[in-house]
């Protein structure tokens, strides 16, 4: 039997509802508002990279357009209402998904100590207990107050000073929490110290904690195939959502359709089972331009974003200069549910300016005019953001 068929449009239609890039903007952008967005979208990745604004800020800033970045540090550091850990990556997490993270700490206390000695210089494991002892009698501390006298590296990932390994082996793997960041630098303290009571204590078998994982992933996402579902959160390995699929679809609690995607090929996916009716009544979003973060959770999976949307997107750091298409750090730009191209935009803070030096529209969408006066509404309002009173388009920036 043939399954049913989610046509292209109706399906990116209902991917953006899903990751609420479906209507404009609104809401306070802190405070409950702030953690009900964080609850909808299931995490924000976290990323250091500030040539306009954080990964992190970006993506709810573009939900929100009143949030500024101080109200996720309130969350975090004086309301106790998200959490940081890992899911691909470093991600702020909505704090009632802190029982689940203990299969994550368990899954990954394994993998990284065979890893991590691989990859990192000396034995960090000889100093976990080091590490322990300073934070249960001194309180919390940063990367730079461990490992006195050990050797700096460059400071990059791979060249983590023994300490420091062990402190962030500390967080991967639960004994250790965020309290708070300072300049961006992550502040540890023990876990029984940070965490609220309530989630601290709260436990779930693997079991529960799988089909709440892979539940949570198909209501971010609106279909997906098992393997989508397992990278989600990277909480569920994907054997363990590939057994989850068949045994929801055999309860009927799912069902198979496939997805078109923007080629006209179709995928075979899951869905919930009146996903048809729910994408026939999604309407479809407004016309309006935005700028996203290379890793906005609707663009995160590159390979998906293709199949759906026709947008290959790469984020150039080990191009050559001289050989790049695009800048090194270039931004999608989104209208409706199109993706209509990419921009280089930066931040001069020094001279209260952000620099447009580069749009790439996207083939079959040329910068109109129309299209233009929405394009630079909006780098009015991400000036906002990025804390810029003037914008300055450099010769030649429409390519």
């Amino acid at each position: 039997m043939s399954r049913p068929i989610l046509s292209n449009l109706a399906a990116r239609h209902l991917f953006l509802h899903h990751h609420l890039l479906g209507e404009a903007p609104s809401g306070t952008g802190r405070g409950d508002d702030l953690a009900g967005l964080l609850d909808d979208l299931g995490f924000v990745q976290l990323d250091s990279v500030n040539t306009l604004a954080r990964a992190h800020d970006l993506i709810l800033w573009s939900r929100q357009n009143q949030y500024r970045p101080r109200a996720l540090d309130h969350l975090l550091d004086r309301d106790r209402r998200v959490f940081e850990h890992w899911t691909h990556d470093a991600s702020a997490l909505p704090i009632a998904h802190f029982p689940h993270w203990r299969k994550k700490f368990a899954d990954d206390a394994a993998w990284l100590q065979s890893r991590w000695k691989e990859w990192r210089r000396d034995d960090f494991m000889k100093q976990l207990d080091g590490v322990r002892r300073q934070i249960t009698d001194y309180g919390a501390c940063g990367s730079g107050d461990v490992g006195a006298g050990e050797k700096r590296g460059s400071g990059g990932w791979w060249d983590w000073h023994p300490s420091k390994t062990a402190l962030e082996y500390l967080w991967r793997t639960g004994e250790l929490s965020v309290v708070r960041r300072v300049n961006f630098r992550k502040i540890y303290d023990l876990t029984e110290r940070v965490i609220p009571p309530e989630y601290l204590n709260a436990r779930f078998h693997t079991e529960e904690t799988v089909n709440w994982g892979c539940t949570m992933a198909l209501d971010r996402l609106g279909f997906a195939t098992s393997g989508e579902l397992a990278a989600f959160f990277d909480l569920v390995k994907p054997a363990e959502a590939k057994a989850w699929c068949a045994t929801a679809l055999a309860r009927g609690d799912i069902i198979e359709i496939d997805v078109e995607g923007h080629d006209g090929m179709l995928r075979r996916s899951f869905a919930q089972p009146d996903v048809l009716e729910r994408a026939a009544k999604t309407a479809p979003p407004p016309n309006r331009v935005r700028l996203l973060s290379p890793f906005d959770p609707a663009l995160r999976d590159r390979k998906r974003a293709e199949r759906l949307f026709g947008f290959h997107y790469r984020i150039e750091i080990f191009v050559p200069e001289a050989k790049r298409q695009y800048g090194y750090y270039v931004f999608p730009v989104m209208e409706g549910a199109r993706l209509i191209g990419r921009v280089d935009v930066k931040a001069d803070r020094a001279k209260d300016t952000m620099r447009i030096t580069g749009y790439w529209p996207e083939p079959g969408a040329p910068l109109g005019a129309g299209r233009q006066k929405r394009f630079e509404a909006e780098m009015g309002r991400v000036a906002k953001l990025a804390k810029c009173s003037q914008i300055d388009y450099a010769p030649g920036w429409l390519r």
